[in-house]
C-alpha cells in the first residue's frame, strides 16, 4: 500500500466503525458484516486522489466521528454488539479507531518517511 492508500483505508474504517459504534448505541442487535480491508483498497482508487483531499476528508471525518462519540450516554458506551462474529461495546470500537490511527502512524513514520 502507498502512504494514499493507508490515509483512504484509514477513512474507510473510520466509517465503517463510526457506523457499527451507531448501530449499537441505538440498540440494533443485527450482528454486523466484517469486511475486506484488501478489497477497499484496491478499489477506492486512493492513487486518484491528491493528498490534500485525503487529508481534508479525513480531518472532517474525524470530527465527525468524534462529535458521535460526545452524544453517547455512558449506558450506549458500554453497549455491546456484535461485529466481524465477535462482541464489541461502542467505547472499544472509540478505543480500536484511535489505536488503528496510530497503528498506521507508525507504519507511515518507520516504512515511508
Amino acid at each position: 500500500w502507498t502512504i494514499k492508500d493507508i490515509l483512504l483505508h484509514l477513512i474507510d474504517t473510520e466509517r465503517v466503525f463510526s457506523y457499527r459504534a451507531l448501530r449499537i448505541a441505538r440498540g440494533d442487535s443485527t450482528p454486523l458484516p466484517g469486511f475486506d480491508q484488501d478489497l477497499y483498497v484496491e478499489n477506492a482508487l486512493a492513487r486518484n486522489r491528491t493528498m490534500t483531499s485525503l487529508i481534508e476528508e479525513y480531518k472532517s471525518l474525524r470530527q465527525s466521528t468524534l462529535t458521535l462519540f460526545k452524544t453517547f450516554t455512558p449506558e450506549m458506551l458500554i453497549s455491546t454488539g456484535t461485529a466481524s462474529d465477535s462482541a464489541i461495546s461502542v467505547r472499544a470500537i472509540g478505543y480500536i479507531l484511535s489505536g488503528h490511527e496510530n497503528h498506521h502512524k507508525i507504519i507511515i513514520e518507520d516504512r515511508y518517511l
